[in-house]
C-alpha cells in the first residue's frame, strides 16, 4: 500500500508523545513493507531538515511546508474578536499547505490518507464537498483521522480549574470554538481511529460516523530495552514530559504545591528529578530542597533508568500518555492520577499505582520510602503488560486492518 500520512509537525525526533505516536506508525508501516509519504507542516518550534526521515529508507518520502505557527498576542486577539475558528487551529491554516496536499493527490496514487489529529483535519475540505454532494470522488482516496485527543475537552478541563477570570474566559471560549470545530470536521472522515477506548466512546456519543475504532499508541520495544549497566539510584522519583503542554504544567504545579512539601518534610532523603523540553522559566529556575531540574535530556530511556519511581500528576488532558507506555516498557514503577493512566490497560497496585489526592500520593510515596511498596514487582508486571498489548507491530496491524475496511467500503459505495 501507499499511505499519505499528514502531520501537524515533522514527526522527528521521537522525543515527545505526539512525535513518537506519528513516527512509530510511519516506521512500522515501512518495516511491514509499505510505502509512506509524510506531508508535514514544518513549524519554527519543531523545524527539521528535508532529510530528517531518510534513515527510514527509500520507501518513505518526507514533504514539508514551512508555516509560522508561533503564538502572537495580536493575532490571538484578532482571532478572538473576528473569527469563529479556534486560534490554536487557525495557526496551522496555510494556503501553501492546501496547495501542496492538492498537488500530491493529483500527482500520486494513494491507497489511504491518514490525518494526524485536529490540527490538520481542517484540510479535509475536498472530502467534505464530496460528502455534501453524497458522491464518492474517485480521485480522493479514503480518509482516516487519527484522533490523538479530543482537544476541546482538554481546554474545558483547564478552564474549569483556573481562578483567573480573564484566563477562564479565554480558555472557555477556545473550548467552545474547538468543540464546534471538531464536531464539524469529524464528519469529513471515512473512519476515525481513537487512541483510547474512552475517547472511542466519547466520539461515538458526539455523533462521529462509524467506523470509530480503538487503536492505541504503541512502543517500539527495541528502542526501550533496559540497559543492565544502568542501576537506578535508590529513593528517587522522576517526571519527564513536554512542559510546553498546559496540562503537564498544571499537573507539575499541583505536585510541587500540594504533594512535594509534605513528602520532603516527612522523607527528606527522597529526591525528585525533573526533565522535559520547553520548560517555562518557573520550572527551569526551581530552587526547592530535594528537587533537581535537568531540562531537556537527549535520551528519555537513559534518564528513566537512572531513577526508581516515575510520576505522572496529570489533572487535565486526553488521549494516551506515551511516556507512561515507555516507562512501563522499561520496567518502571509508575505513580499516576486516574486521568494520567486513562486509556492504558493497567490495574492499580498490579502494574501501576493510581492515586488522585495529595494525601494518597504522600501515603504511596511513604510506602515506597520505607520499602513497603513492591516497586520492582510492579515494574516487572508493567513491562509484561506493554510487551503483551502495546508492541508497535500490533498497532500497525490494526491500522492496516482499518485501511482495508475503508477501502472496501469505498468500493461498495462507488
Amino acid at each position: 500500500m501507499h499511505i499519505l500520512q499528514f502531520c501537524p509537525r515533522v514527526p522527528f525526533p521521537p522525543t515527545d508523545g505526539g512525535a513518537i505516536a506519528m513516527y512509530d506508525v510511519a516506521a512500522g508501516l515501512i518495516r511491514a513493507g509499505h510505502r509512506v509519504t509524510v506531508l508535514a507542516i514544518n513549524t519554527p518550534k519543531h523545524d527539521q531538515p528535508a532529510d530528517a526521515l531518510d534513515h527510514l529508507g527509500p520507501n518513505l518520502r518526507l514533504v514539508t511546508v514551512d508555516v509560522d505557527t508561533r503564538l502572537s498576542p495580536v493575532k490571538a486577539l484578532r482571532n478572538l474578536l473576528f473569527s469563529e475558528l479556534p486560534y490554536n487551529i487557525e495557526r496551522f491554516l496555510s494556503d501553501a499547505v492546501a496547495a501542496r496536499l492538492a498537488a500530491l493527490l493529483r500527482e500520486e496514487d494513494f491507497d489511504v490518507v491518514q490525518m494526524e489529529g485536529s490540527f490538520v483535519a481542517l484540510y479535509a475540505t475536498p472530502w467534505l464537498e464530496a460528502k455534501k454532494n453524497r458522491t464518492v470522488n474517485p480521485e480522493l482516496p479514503p480518509l482516516v483521522l487519527r484522533a490523538h485527543n479530543i482537544e476541546y475537552s482538554i481546554w474545558a478541563m483547564l478552564a474549569s480549574r483556573t481562578g483567573n477570570p480573564l484566563k477562564k474566559f479565554f480558555l472557555s471560549t477556545m473550548a467552545k470554538r474547538l468543540k464546534q470545530y471538531e464536531l464539524e470536521v469529524w464528519q469529513r472522515f471515512d473512519a476515525v481511529a481513537a487512541i483510547t477506548e474512552a475517547d472511542q466512546q466519547r466520539l461515538r456519543q458526539l455523533g462521529c460516523h462509524e467506523p470509530v475504532v480503538f487503536i492505541p499508541a504503541g512502543v517500539n520495544l527495541a528502542r526501550f530495552q533496559p540497559d543492565p549497566a544502568i542501576q537506578p539510584k535508590p529513593r528517587t522519583l522522576f517526571m519527564i514530559g513536554s512542559l510546553d503542554w498546559l496540562p503537564n504544567q498544571e499537573g507539575l504545579d499541583w505536585f510541587l504545591a500540594e504533594v512535594w512539601p509534605r513528602v520532603h518534610a516527612l522523607y527528606p532523603d527522597l529526591e525528585f528529578h525533573l526533565a522535559g523540553k520547553e520548560m517555562p522559566v518557573r520550572f527551569r529556575e526551581l530552587q526547592l530542597p530535594g528537587v533537581t531540574v535537568h531540562g531537556f535530556v537527549e535520551s528519555a530511556a537513559v534518564f528513566m533508568q537512572q531513577y526508581e519511581v516515575m510520576l505522572v500528576p496529570l489533572l487535565s488532558g486526553g488521549g494516551m500518555r506515551i511516556k507512561i507506555i515507555e516507562g512501563m516498557a522499561l520496567g518502571k514503577c509508575i505513580l499516576s492520577t486516574t486521568l494520567g493512566a486513562e486509556g492504558i490497560h493497567v490495574r492499580d497496585d498490579h502494574d501501576i499505582l493510581v492515586r488522585d489526592t495529595p494525601a494518597a500520593w504522600v501515603e504511596a510515596l511513604g510506602r515506597y520510602y520505607h520499602r513497603q511498596l513492591p516497586a520492582d514487582l510492579i515494574g516487572r508486571e508493567a513491562a509484561r503488560t506493554i510487551a503483551r498489548l502495546y508492541d508497535n507491530r500490533r498497532v500497525v496491524e490494526s491500522f492496516l486492518d482499518l485501511y482495508s475496511v475503508v477501502q472496501q467500503r469505498r468500493v461498495e459505495t462507488a
